[in-house]
């Protein structure tokens, strides 16, 4: 027994703060997941179109309801990283999302993809992409906290946009079904670097955040006294974040940026080669689209530590509302490939800036909690946005619409970011917390 305990709290010696090292593996779990990532799914739709003859309604649903059961279940594993951190959860979650891609890959059915792919997407994204990684990123590091957190943003949609190249290219010798085992394989795999390497927070290993030695000297040298303390300021519970209305503006502004991101983004790669591209030339303007808006989040990250999020994102939803009007005066082809791109990298700061907002207006000791309320509107408006974007398609026949759908959502978000300022936490509202 005395050796299992010695067992599981060893943590490898590195000679870098180890908040990296666990940034680093919890990518490749990101990597993972991305299989089931909604950038991944819409590079390789047409792929899946022409071997099974389903259409793509019929894909865009299994999509949402996948979607929307990772919604559900983020505030579930919201808590757990608050309380219980990612070091079971995550590779337990590859394993099981490691055996849904190999079905997948094996499927002859409708609800075998249905049933795999709800399972993957609904663990794989708040434990491999979303609200357990970001948590993760915020315990170990303050400082630097919103460029780590543009650093593990992009990891999603970077991955995607790999994940669809190497389906791609898998699939003009064998099949995308090939590479759905392939990741399968890399998934259950994975599970091995992860219980090894990724932990809760710098307390766990007798760091705090940042690096600094846990001891009585560097607490009074730093201020940081407890979790969220300090830089952090007011140490929020996610009751009390839960009661002001910069939260739900925040939120109510994300649902509509992902919703327009899922309605949008699912239909590029079919509205590039219906205007005439062929499908390996639509999906390398989706790539490189993705890669532009991945590698955005670290540079949104950085100018988040010296300005406002807040203010950054009232200046990257004006860019974003041009850039898609262009989309109303084309007719696809090579302007519309070039316009896609320009979006990609456009709307990089968008599903950043707001996970931004709320870890510096209520710190970090409930940032996973805070992020869990969060969460499911931000899931329900991307599982929405392939359905809406099929059914506005199916009803006019084009996709004029759906562009001045997402003009229309943009200008709401812009109005409802503009009146989320930060809140202060009243006297007769603060808890107290335990000293580290």
């Amino acid at each position: 027994m005395e050796l299992l305990k010695r067992a599981g709290s060893w943590t490898p010696k590195t000679t870098v703060y180890y908040g990296w090292i666990v940034i680093a593996v919890g990518a490749m779990g990101t990597y993972a997941a991305s299989g089931s990532a909604q950038v991944t799914l819409a590079g390789i739709q047409t792929l899946m179109f022409e071997d099974t003859g389903w259409d793509r309604s019929t894909i865009a649903l299994g999509i949402t309801i996948g979607t929307w059961v990772a919604g559900l279940l983020t505030p579930v594993f919201g808590k757990i990283a608050d309380t219980h951190g990612p070091r079971l959860v995550m590779p337990l979650t590859s394993i099981i999302v490691g055996g849904c891609f190999y079905w997948i890959g094996g499927m002859s059915a409708i609800w075998h993809f249905y049933a795999a792919y709800i399972i993957a997407r609904g663990l794989g994204n708040p434990v491999l992409i979303g609200v357990m990684p970001r948590t993760v990123a915020v315990n170990f590091f303050e400082r630097k906290r919103n460029l780590v957190l543009g650093i593990v943003s992009m990891a999603r949609p970077c991955f995607g946009a790999i994940n669809v190249q190497l389906i791609t290219l898998i699939s003009t010798w064998s099949s995308w079904r090939t590479a759905y085992k392939l990741l399968g394989v890399y998934s259950i795999l994975l599970a091995l670097p992860l219980i090894i390497f990724v932990r809760k927070d710098p307390e766990s290993i007798g760091l705090l955040p940042d690096g600094v030695e846990k001891n009585l000297s560097s607490l009074e040298s730093t201020g940081n006294l407890g979790k969220g303390s300090n830089i952090d300021g007011e140490v929020w519970s996610a009751g009390e974040a839960a009661k002001t209305f910069a939260l739900w503006a925040v939120i109510s502004a994300e649902f509509l940026i992902i919703l327009t991101s899922g309605t949008i983004g699912f239909q590029l790669v079919p509205y590039l080669h219906e205007s005439g591209l062929s499908i390996s030339m639509a999906a390398l303007a989706w790539t490189l689209s993705t890669l532009l808006n991945a590698f955005s989040n670290p540079m949104w990250g950085f100018l988040s530590d010296i300005y406002s999020p807040r203010k950054l994102v009232l200046s990257a939803l004006p860019m974003s509302l041009g850039v898609t009007s262009i989309f109303l005066f084309i007719e696809g082809g090579y302007p519309g490939f070039a316009c896609v791109v320009i979006w990609g990298a456009a709307t990089g700061g968008l599903n950043v800036l707001g996970g931004m907002i709320i870890a510096n207006y209520y710190g970090r000791h409930s940032f996973g909690s805070i992020s869990g309320i969060m969460g499911p509107f931000q899931i329900i408006g991307l599982g929405l946005g392939p359905i809406i974007g099929a059914v506005l398609y199916d009803s006019t026949g084009g996709y004029k619409q759906l562009f001045i759908f997402a003009i229309i959502a943009y200008l709401l978000a812009t109005v409802l970011f503009f009146f989320a300022r930060q809140p202060i936490l009243k006297l007769s509202q603060r808890t107290q917390r335990p000293l580290i």
